[in-house]
């Protein structure tokens, strides 16, 4: 065997000559900061968008900005955000050239990501976490505290009905009376009376009313039922809107009076009304606005939810069911009240329930006092873990120095080096086994170079052996073909083939030569120039292959064989004339909606056994059939590769499932029906390896035949 020769530039050296350590040849290029800004298409794109927002947001404070200048200002974010995406990626190469190139470093970085960036992680989902209980819980206790004013809204207005229904004469007394009752509590409390049709009883209204003009009438969607909820009345000069609790109710006297009238309490939910939630629930409410209405209603813009403006730990967002007021019919929409808490005072609310004291320590101050220590412990986890890591990494890299150096000496052809083995742990083994390595390298890199030739060679008898097979397309009119050939190692002994033969006709052969590899790949190629040969002039494929067996035989050995089916289609007859040699069943499935695939086996032997009496024995158990192709047809011929197809069980892919995917997918083109078929082998298959060459033939009856040429390309 040749002496593999190392490249010129390297053993031109001498080798007692000390070899530095280059630095990594993906560093990227030095680039300051100033080119970096200023003459690159990212800097000059971060520079004029920072300009952009930075002159909207001047102008903002100035007013109202024109819808041009949010555009402008979207198209800005855009550019800064693309401009940092590209100092990002430069920053990762700078990292992998510079910072990186260390084991130190990487080292201290892969203990920073193990250790440090995990708890950041864990303290940041925790306070995610924590920042929305926080948000959710506040808007709890706010909502059940709005409720608890609607419904005290609505016992008032359910017991002046009640008790204007009793003694309609005493309305303005009723009405005095409920308003002394709640002062304290809803000071801007309003009350009205809209008599009815034929009631007696005068219209009256007490209270502030300073939301809205008493009410009249009442919408009729309120008569039957009554109304009690939330009515929003919106600002035509801004966003928010006014939210009045109100209550409908109708009074109803002893028969035969019937009905008196209706009742109408209003309570505007406003600072007073804040306060009040306040002191009930911590939870401070502001401004409202609406965040949606209910289809097929009013058309309008719909106003910016105060949610766009929380903060963590500060403010929150509480959603209220409201009504549009209309004479129309009930508009339902939606009203975001922005709120704000404090966290110790939620905190010490909820707490506050059940006050359970430890050794007279309120147990909300033991469980702060226990948080705040294990906060301290992971810190000092933390701190301590990092500084072992820095300890251990300086231990760790020197001695990797040492193998570098030793690797970089190997790498320019000095195999003499030898590492000095200084401590006696996995490092100091990991040397001795580096200068063990050095000994026999030269002569792994020469069992390297052999193989690489021979999988060359493999690698160009492959091509060959593709160019062997038709290329091109196969031009019959008023047939599909598709085919495949799967080797299952570099070179294969499957073989399959289109002839153009005589009066028009087609030839199709498949063909499996026993064994893998160059030597079957050798007889299938013998196989191919005799069968083209013989095909001019063997109009039968019985005949064909009964001489074709005669021949090959004489030439392979005594261990091989061939499987092989030949048939012959007749375009002007429509006719597929075909014999079977020991080869895999032919799958037909007819066009018929109510036909079954038929796995076809007619006898054959294989061809090229070397016993006595194997001629005479293959010529009697040949078998020739003829199926009548129709519309719509389809024929499949395929090598066991398909159909003992392997799972890891051991179980085999088989004849009756491909005959049941054929059948269920007939109707395919013979491209989707091949991709189909390719699909469920591979998902039967699973993970398990390929054991043999896997090769198909799909023929489809797309229409009618015509007396036109058959063409088929070779390479």
């Amino acid at each position: 065997m040749a002496r593999l020769r190392l490249p010129e530039r390297v053993s031109a050296g001498r080798r007692d000559e000390p070899v530095l350590a280059a630095p990594p040849v993906d560093a990227p290029s030095k680039v300051t900061a100033r080119q970096l800004l200023f003459n690159s298409w990212a800097g000059r794109l971060f520079l004029a968008s920072a300009a952009l927002r930075l002159i909207a947001a001047l102008l903002r404070q100035t007013g109202t900005l024109p819808r041009f200048f949010d555009i402008v200002g979207n198209i800005a974010g855009i550019g800064l955000a693309l401009a940092l995406i590209y100092f990002l990626s430069r920053l990762v190469l700078l990292a992998r050239g510079q910072l990186l190139w260390r084991v130190r470093r990487k080292l201290i970085i892969s203990y920073i990501f193990i250790g440090v960036v995990p708890a950041i992680l864990i303290v940041g989902f925790f306070l995610l976490v924590a920042g929305f209980v926080s948000m959710n819980v506040s808007a709890y206790l706010f909502k059940d505290g709005y409720d608890s004013i609607v419904d005290d809204i609505g016992l008032i207005a359910e017991a002046a009905a009640a008790e204007i229904g009793r003694n309609p004469p005493g309305l303005a007394d009723t009405f005095s009376r409920n308003q002394r009752a709640v002062r304290q509590r809803y000071p801007e409390i309003s009350l009205a009376f809209i008599p009815a049709a034929r009631s007696k009883v005068p219209p009256l209204s007490i209270g502030a009313w300073a939301h809205a003009e008493p009410p009249a009438t009442v919408p009729a969607w309120t008569q039957a039922e009554g109304f009690k909820g939330t009515v929003a009345i919106p600002n035509a000069a801004s966003d928010e809107v006014q939210l009045v609790i109100r209550a409908v109710r109708q009074a109803r006297g002893p028969a035969p009076a019937g009905h008196v009238g209706t009742v109408v309490v209003d309570l505007l939910v406003d600072d007073q009304i804040h306060d009040y939630l306040y002191e009930r629930t911590s939870v401070k409410g502001s401004s409202a606005s609406l965040v949606s209405r209910n289809a097929g209603k009013a058309a309008g813009p719909t106003p910016r939810s105060p949610a766009a403006d929380t903060r963590l730990f500060r403010t929150s967002v509480t959603f209220i069911d409201c009504v549009l007021w209309a004479d129309a019919g009930r508009r339902d929409c939606q009203a975001a009240v922005a709120t704000t808490y404090n966290l110790g005072e939620l905190w010490a609310r909820l707490t506050g329930v059940q006050p359970i004291s430890v050794q007279g320590v309120p147990f909300t101050s033991v469980l702060l006092i226990l948080f705040g220590f294990l906060a301290a412990l992971f810190l000092i986890i933390q701190g301590v873990a990092l500084l072992m890591g820095l300890t251990l990494a300086r231990s760790i890299t020197s001695a990797i120095h040492e193998l570098f150096t030793g690797t970089e000496r190997v790498r320019h052809g000095d195999f003499t080096h030898r590492i000095k083995v200084a401590s006696h742990d996995q490092l100091g083994e990991l040397a001795e086994s580096f200068n063990d390595m050095t000994v026999s390298i030269e002569g792994l890199l020469q069992t390297a170079a052999e193989k690489k030739r021979l999988d060359e060679e493999l690698r160009i008898a492959r091509q060959i052996q593709m160019s062997l097979l038709p290329r091109g397309p196969l031009d019959v009119p008023g047939l599909s073909v598709t085919a495949l050939c799967v080797p299952a190692r570099e070179v294969g002994g499957d073989y399959y083939d289109f002839f153009h033969l005589p009066d028009d006709r087609l030839g199709v052969l498949i063909a499996d030569v026993s064994g893998k590899g160059t030597s079957a790949a050798l007889y299938m190629a013998e196989l191919k120039g005799l069968v083209l040969a013989l095909s001019q002039t063997q109009q039968s494929p019985r005949d064909l292959l009964i001489e074709v067996n005669r021949i090959i035989s004489d030439n392979l050995d005594s261990r091989s064989f061939i499987t092989m089916t030949y048939g012959v289609i007749d375009p002007r007859e429509g006719v597929l004339t075909y014999c079977r040699a020991g080869h895999t069943p032919l799958i037909y499935r007819a066009a018929a909606l109510d036909a079954e695939a038929q796995v076809l086996t007619p006898s054959g032997l294989v061809v090229g056994l070397r016993i006595p009496g194997a001629a005479e024995k293959f010529s009697g158990l040949l078998e020739e059939q003829r199926i009548d192709l129709s519309v719509g047809d389809v024929i499949a011929l395929y090598t066991d590769g398909i159909s003992e197809a392997m799972n890891s069980d051991g179980d085999l892919f088989g004849d009756a499932r491909l005959s049941g995917i054929i059948e269920e997918h007939g109707h395919l083109t013979c491209g989707e029906l091949r991709e189909r078929i390719l699909r469920e082998i591979e998902a039967f298959v699973g993970g398990a390896d390929q054991h043999d060459d896997m090769t198909m033939v799909l023929l489809k009856v797309e229409h009618a035949f015509a007396a036109v040429p058959v063409v088929v390309a070779h390479h």
